[in-house]
């Protein structure tokens, strides 16, 4: 009787986006003379310029930390700015639903968050559209599929549900279809106080557990130039008394919010960011506190921001300097002005992208389908700049080359003029060696044309139809997020919690 062959499993390619490290040395775009003349700058205009700091409490704070304060203005001394930068974590584990998905933030390490903030998606079949909770909840599950992105963000704004429900629904969101590490606006002390209550019930942790170390992060932007506003302060207050993550990011343009000049920008931000990092040490020593910035140019033409420009490039390598005179891990962006997913928005958001790669940013958020500036979140723009990642993530990597790379046994068993398609070394690699892209198509122009004549914007929609019809989210366990709504449920019906102004 003939023996029935076994057939043999399918050799899977092994990856792990889940911890990166940048591989690329970083760059400098001015010399460590006139980065300390920065630096220097933006210490004597805490000093002698000051902050307006619109919180009670927040100048409180820097009162009893020995900061001058008149009225709104706070004047920070270069002390306060030192025991502050000594006191911040320069390394920082955060804790995701799932213990593969932890991340850990420090200089060197890389992270990945796809655009974030937008009050629209747009998406080939449906159009630009207000973001809804639908779209919410659609692009929570595509970060999630990709594993390139290691944070959620917060995306789209869902603006059919209402504002005092709307941390409810976006907690829920992902808790539901993500293990990553989550996002919590910081949008007054009720909403975070709930947000924190709901998300260490469901995580399975005490008071005293989630206080230890970060499970959940918030973005706080100053308002450039040299202004910290009630919103914002409360809730770095909130997030650092709490041991939450509290990313940093003065959002300044130059030419509108900033000094023209790279130079004066990059100062006006890094004066704001030692603010507000000050300002969480003075809240809860040791709390963690990621540097941030996001820098770029106006178009002087119109007024409107534009990204991915040479300016853009070289703001994100003066932050890298600024937050290594820091140490601590911080935050750049990419981006895109261009109105769709076209060749514009690719060359914008890879210039921005490689400027933060190039700067050694910890975190770089908008690296996928960010569009018009911040104002729309594309489905298929999210696909294609996740293709790019997945390159980059690959490249953290290296190459190795040792003996079976560099095979010498090919070289002695392929004849001059031969090929190596059939080389023992080629056979054993060939289903695990490179990269297979999820979106780039690599037929030559017949095959192409006969499979459709699709371009990258078609297949991309092809390809965030797949995963949402298909795509498996996280195991949940169900009591927990019967809890979690039940919870939601009466909270909502209590009228929930309006965001303080």
């Amino acid at each position: 009787m003939a023996r029935r062959s076994r057939a043999k499993a399918p050799v899977v390619r092994n990856v792990n986006y889940r911890q990166l490290r940048n591989p690329f040395p970083p760059m400098e775009v001015f010399s460590a003379d006139e980065a300390a003349a920065m630096h220097e700058t933006a210490l004597r205009s805490l000093e002698e310029l000051g902050m307006k700091v619109l919180l009670p409490e927040a100048r409180a704070l820097f009162a009893k930390g020995g900061a001058r304060v008149e009225d709104e203005m706070v004047f920070i001394g270069r002390d306060m700015v030192e025991a502050a930068l000594a006191s911040a974590p320069k390394s920082i584990h955060c804790r995701a639903g799932a213990a593969k998905r932890d991340v850990t933030l420090e200089l060197g390490s890389l992270t990945f968050q796809p655009g974030a903030g937008a009050p629209h998606a747009t998406d080939l079949t449906r159009g630009r559209r207000p973001g809804s909770a639908r779209d919410f909840g659609e692009l929570v599950r595509l970060t999630q599929h990709f594993d390139v992105f290691q944070m959620v963000a917060p995306l789209i704004e869902p603006q059919d549900v209402p504002v005092e429900l709307r941390h409810y629904f976006t907690l829920e969101t992902q808790m539901a279809h993500s293990d990553k590490f989550p996002f919590v606006f910081s949008r007054g002390t009720p909403q975070v106080m709930e947000s924190f209550e709901m998300l260490s019930a469901f995580r399975g942790v005490s008071a005293e557990a989630f206080e230890a170390c970060p499970h959940a992060y918030t973005i706080v932007n100053t308002n450039s130039p040299r202004t910290l506003d009630i919103p914002m302060a409360q809730g770095l207050i909130d997030f650092a008394k709490h041991g939450q993550l509290a990313i940093v990011t003065p959002f300044t343009l130059m030419g509108a919010m900033a000094p023209i000049t790279v130079a004066g920008a990059i100062t006006l931000s890094h004066m704001e960011a030692l603010t507000a990092i000050t300002l969480t040490q003075l809240a809860r020593p040791g709390a963690p506190v990621c540097y941030g910035t996001f820098t770029s140019n106006v178009d002087m033409r119109s007024g409107s921001p534009a990204f991915g420009t040479p300016s853009h490039f070289q703001a994100s390598l003066a932050a890298g300097q600024m937050a290594r005179l820091t140490g601590l891990p911080w935050r750049s962006a990419a981006g895109s002005a261009s109105n769709l997913n076209d060749v514009q928005a690719a060359n914008e958001n890879q210039m921005g992208l490689w400027g933060c790669l190039m700067a050694g940013a910890t975190v770089i958020i908008h690296s996928a389908g960010w569009l018009e500036g911040g104002l729309s979140v594309s489905y298929e723009k999210l696909v294609t700049d996740a293709e790019v990642l997945n390159m980059i993530a690959e490249l953290c990597g290296g190459a190795k080359a040792g003996p079976e790379e560099i095979g010498f046994d090919a070289l002695r068993e392929v004849e001059p003029s031969g090929h190596f398609f059939a080389a023992a070394q080629t056979m054993a690699r060939y289903n695990t060696e490179f990269y297979e892209p999820i979106v780039h198509e690599y037929n030559n122009f017949g095959t192409w044309t006969e499979r459709g004549a699709q371009g990258a914007n078609e297949r991309a929609t092809g390809v965030w139809q797949r995963i949402l019809a298909e795509g498996k989210g996280p195991d949940v366990d169900g009591d927990k997020l019967a809890a979690l709504q039940a919870y939601i449920a009466k909270r909502s019906a209590a009228g929930g919690a309006p965001p303080e102004s």
